[in-house]
């Protein structure tokens, strides 16, 4: 696996770099001066020319490339968290703890960490983290033979086909799930539904299509007519989060079916399972109660089959303003609000964060945004969206539990205002956490 991302497009908030920090990897994002040429596999940059397998360094604090390999050292709390060094042997750590200690005793906000594995559940408990507030499905399907299973299931020709690569997927996402729910024994666990359009799934030509061609059974001209009809001009606008549950509701119905054993498993094993199951992209409450009445079925099932009494809330993310404007009526079938504030941010502006990297500098330059919105969330715009919503939704479920999972979770000036508005949690990066719960403890002390 990549130790480090190196790219010429983007921004520190494009989707390459997002997906970085919650890994913890090293990333330079949006490097303009490079020219990357993917059939040689090669970069090249200022007349140096570096081929796959030349070692780079990266400092992802400034943003400078080195060539060649430089020694590097991992942060004291890194290497206690992840294990390598005792803490009473690590002073930099003793003191970040003493500062974290006093940080909690004061703040308000509860903080959780994006996390879509064991380990970076795991990771994310080291850091302080008072439960997973997104937890994303898709990223388990990636890994070895999940990702053929999950391509055997889009090119499946009819449902019967779909049902039975999702046969194969079941038991791997249940494995991840209870891996999940016992790194985070005793706190919540907000999993997330499929979000990303299917095609992100496909390979789109070269070795890799003939290779799972000759996987699947089916010729390069058959998957290639698959990979086609699923292209899309607007993915992020397309068939996807909830869209795709509706579509193909055995997909729902398998990963609910999943998360309801696992939390069964893990019960029996003495583990306090608290699964909290997010439905995505919701513009209308029927969308909600569509998917939301297929997992209570599946808990029906598995739950009353297995004989053992879990409980579990369901729930949707507000990435959309209509989802924002209409929230006291999505409020009546949810159990909880989770502001998906990089996707809200782009639906709101009307801006790709993957494609914003390249014009965004200039607009806080000449005084047109105070700040890129990607990185320290509009309380003018979106944030008004949010405080709406927060107001309307609790006017129908008093009590309702609301938080937000974006990048803005990580960021101070978004989580003081996160505090002002009365949410109840932040999530980000596990490598974010101790950011937030300082900026939830300032925004405490400034209050009182």
């Amino acid at each position: 696996a990549a130790r480090a991302v190196l790219t010429s497009r983007g921004g520190m908030t494009s989707h390459a770099a997002v997906v970085a920090r919650g890994m913890g990897k090293c990333a330079v994002v949006g490097a303009k001066e490079l020219h990357v040429d993917a059939t040689q596999r090669r970069l090249s940059v200022d007349g140096t020319t570096i081929a796959e397998g030349d070692w780079l360094t990266l400092d992802g604090a400034t943003g400078r490339v080195f060539a060649g390999a430089l020694p590097t050292i991992p942060s004291e709390v890194i290497r206690v968290i992840s294990g390598q060094t005792r803490a009473s042997e690590a002073p930099a750590y003793l003191a970040f703890e003493r500062l974290m200690k006093r940080a909690d005793k004061v703040r308000r906000l509860k903080v959780r960490a994006n996390a879509d594995t064991p380990h970076d559940a795991r990771v994310a408990r080291g850091f302080g983290a008072e439960g997973i507030g997104l937890c994303r499905t898709e990223h388990m399907f990636f890994e070895g033979d999940r990702i053929t299973a999950m391509r055997e299931m889009i090119v499946a020709r009819d449902e019967m086909g779909r049902r039975r690569a999702l046969a194969k997927l079941l038991p791997m996402q249940r494995h991840d799930f209870e891996g999940i729910f016992e790194a985070m024994h005793g706190y919540p666990v907000t999993i997330r539904l499929l979000d990303p359009p299917l095609h992100e799934f496909l390979p789109h030509g070269g070795e890799e299509s003939k290779m799972l061609a000759r996987q699947l059974g089916v010729t390069r001209p058959e998957l290639a007519r698959v990979v086609e009809s699923l292209r899309e001009t607007n993915p992020m606008l397309g068939h996807r989060g909830c869209r795709l549950g509706i579509t193909y509701p055995e997909i729902t119905e398998m990963q609910g079916r999943a998360i309801f054993e696992a939390a069964v498993r893990a019960s029996r094993r003495g583990i306090d399972v608290r699964p909290e199951i997010m439905i995505p992209l919701v513009a209308s409450r029927k969308e909600l109660d569509h998917q939301k009445a297929i997992l209570e079925r599946q808990a029906e099932e598995v739950l009353g089959g297995m004989g053992e009494p879990v409980s579990y809330t369901i729930g949707t993310m507000i990435e959309l303003p209509r989802a924002a404007l209409l929230a006291g009526e999505v409020a009546e079938s949810a159990a909880f609000f989770s502001f998906g504030t990089n996707d809200l941010t782009q639906t709101t502006f009307g801006l790709s964060r993957d494609d914003a990297g390249r014009f965004l500098p200039s607009y806080v330059e000449k005084g047109i945004f105070p700040e890129d919105p990607f990185q320290v969330l509009d309380q003018d715009g979106v944030g008004r969206l949010i405080r709406m919503a927060v107001e309307d939704g609790r006017k129908t479920r008093p009590g309702l539990k609301v938080g937000i999972c974006g990048e803005h979770g990580g960021d101070p000036k978004s989580v003081k205002f996160c505090h002002r508005i009365g949410l109840d949690y932040v999530s980000c990066s596990p490598y974010r956490v101790p950011i937030a719960r300082l900026a939830a403890a300032h925004a405490a002390l400034e209050q009182d």
